[in-house]
């Protein structure tokens, strides 16, 4: 079922979910969500973050931009026990270079540490660079 609400910002650029929507994605007070905004489309997609345990790290990787690269990444991630949130992925210089924004959460991961975690990636021939941001911790 979709649903669908205007709603409009406050002075402090917040706004309100209405509660059929809240009641309906199990939103709850204190829990996170991961917001991610497109400047093309003029579009914010919320995203509901369960578990409320999750340790999400945000990771920009530039990648050859040869056909089946991220589905290299994706196996990496699974291999590490890594779970993908959400990511988007465009070629920058088509045949070349491609440029992923990818949001993990490394809550049950078999790897203890974001320093291993860019060495287990860049060992990948077709990541070029990997840079990593701590979204959320537990």
């Amino acid at each position: 079922m979709k649903l669908s609400e205007v709603a409009k910002i406050d002075s402090k650029g917040r706004i309100t979910i209405p509660l059929i929507m809240r009641e309906s994605l199990g939103l709850f007070e204190g829990m996170h969500v991961l917001l991610i905004a497109d400047t093309e489309s003029r579009e914010i997609i919320l995203t509901p973050i369960f578990p409320p345990s999750a340790e999400l790290l945000e990771l920009k990787i530039e990648l050859k931009d040869v056909p089946g690269a991220l589905a290299k990444v994706a196996t990496k991630f699974a291999d590490l026990g890594i779970d993908m949130v959400a990511n988007r992925c465009a070629a920058v210089k088509r045949g070349e270079t491609a440029e992923c924004l990818i949001i993990v959460d490394i809550s049950r991961a078999h790897i203890d540490n974001i320093d291993k975690l860019k060495l287990e990636l860049n060992s990948l021939p077709v990541v070029k660079y990997v840079e990593v941001r701590r979204l959320v911790k537990k």
